[in-house]
């Protein structure tokens, strides 16, 4: 049976102000804003090239399985890019608060880029949802 995952809900506190940032700062396509009923508001964005997207949402009643999530409590959600310090600049000249460029080490994590696959920087959402961009060595259509 194959599974995808395509959509992730990321908890947030102001819809508007969320999707500014994932669209405007981090780049991310606003692939839909609509109310699906009165007082219900969905807005998907798309990281460029993934698909994978994320969901925020307000209004929408909560299925008796599925816990709610407080703003702010998604945490490690990753990305992947090919050039960190491309991405690192980029993110940096559009207002996001991007942690410098890091990777693990014999001491733990250590300034600067590593070797393959060991490559990172982090950042924060307006709610505090954090994210991991990771460098691959190649996009994910080659790997």
């Amino acid at each position: 049976m194959e599974m995808t995952l395509e959509v992730v809900t990321l908890p947030v506190s102001d819809l508007d102000r969320a999707k500014t940032f994932y669209a405007d700062a981090v780049g991310f396509t606003a692939d839909l804003d609509q109310e699906v009923a009165p007082g219900m508001r969905i807005v998907q964005l798309t990281p460029p090239g993934s698909r994978c997207s994320v969901v925020l949402m307000s209004g929408m009643p909560r299925n008796e399985g599925q816990p709610s999530m407080a703003p702010g409590s998604l945490h490690a959600l990753q990305l992947c890019v090919t050039d960190i310090a491309a991405a690192h600049a980029e993110l940096s000249a559009r207002g996001v608060p991007v942690s410098p460029v890091q990777h693990v080490g014999e001491k733990g994590w250590e300034e600067g880029p590593g070797q393959e696959w060991n490559s990172f920087m982090f950042f924060k959402d307006p709610d505090g949802n954090s994210w991991c961009v990771q460098e691959a060595p190649a996009p994910l259509s080659e790997r």
